[in-house]
This record gives C-alpha cells, sequence and structure tokens, in this order.
C-alpha cells in the first residue's frame, strides 16, 4: 500500500534528521563550552530538526504500533477487544484531534507565510513557516495513519 510506503519513508527520514541533529548537537556544545563559540542559527536548526522527528515520528509511531499506551491492561485483552479499542481510539480520540490541528494549523502556517515570519533573534533562521508547515502536514499523515488502522482492526473484528 502507498501509504506505508510513505510511513516507513517518514520514518527513516526521520531516523536521518535524528541523527544529524545529534551530530549537530554534539558540535554545538563542544564549540559552545571548549570554545565559546556559539551559534543563534545552529541553537534554533536543533529546535527546527527536533519538530522534524517529534512531527514525522508521531504516525511512524502508529504504524509501528509503537505508541504509548496502558499495556498493564491492554496486554491481557483478547485481540477482538484489542482491535476494537484501537478503533474507539482512532475514530474518538485521534481523529477529531488531528482534524482539530490540521483545522487551526492551516490558519497558523498561512499567517506565518503571509508575515513572511523569521526569528526574532539576532542572528536567527529565516522562513520560520517551512517548520510551521509541518505542523498541519504531520498531522495529515497521523490522520491517514488512524484511518488505516481502523480499517485494519475492522478486518480484525470481523474475521476473529
Amino acid at each position: 500500500m502507498m501509504l506505508d510506503k510513505i510511513i516507513k519513508y517518514l520514518g527513516n527520514f526521520t531516523a536521518f534528521i535524528l541523527a544529524l541533529l545529534v551530530l549537530l548537537v554534539v558540535y554545538d556544545a563542544t564549540a559552545r563550552y571548549l570554545f565559546s563559540e556559539g551559534s543563534t542559527a545552529l541553537q534554533e536548526l536543533e529546535w527546527h530538526l527536533f519538530d522534524v522527528v517529534i512531527l514525522f515520528g508521531i504516525a511512524y509511531a502508529m504504524r509501528e504500533d509503537a505508541h504509548v499506551r496502558v499495556d498493564i491492561f491492554y496486554a491481557s485483552f483478547s485481540p477482538k477487544t484489542k482491535a476494537f479499542i484501537n478503533i474507539i481510539a482512532s475514530l474518538f480520540f485521534i481523529l477529531p484531534f488531528s482534524f482539530l490541528i490540521i483545522y487551526i494549523g492551516i490558519d497558523f502556517v498561512d499567517l506565518s507565510f503571509t508575515q513572511n515570519e523569521a526569528s526574532s533573534n539576532p542572528g536567527g533562521l529565516e522562513y520560520r513557516f517551512i517548520v510551521k508547515s509541518l505542523l498541519p502536514l504531520a498531522f495529515v499523515f497521523l490522520s491517514l495513519q488512524a484511518l488505516r488502522d481502523v480499517k485494519t482492526n475492522l478486518g480484525m473484528c470481523k474475521s476473529l
């Protein structure tokens, strides 16, 4: 399925960005503490990369069933009960929240783009709307993954 490939690609991309982020933080900390050299742009880039990791990692974590849940109870449930809980969680929690973030996020990004928003810090990064645009985009991916999971779990409920 195309969605699986896209979400898997996002997971791989996120892993690459995370590795890049680790290198950047090590470089920045070394430069700051050993050589008394710092860069506002580098620090902001760290935050932007962190945003990518978190926002794109959400849908991938859901795809891999690696998200947080109360496993002390969930682990003992039957497969049919687990599927039912997953359907309810997706339909009544994940999807409404995602649609709300997308709805609000589009105006948020539009305003940032219209204002050509940049960092207010001297030496900071420009084009802040780029990283802000990840917010609604990430929740589009999460919504698609949640819908896919609903379909999969409905199939499991019917077959059991």
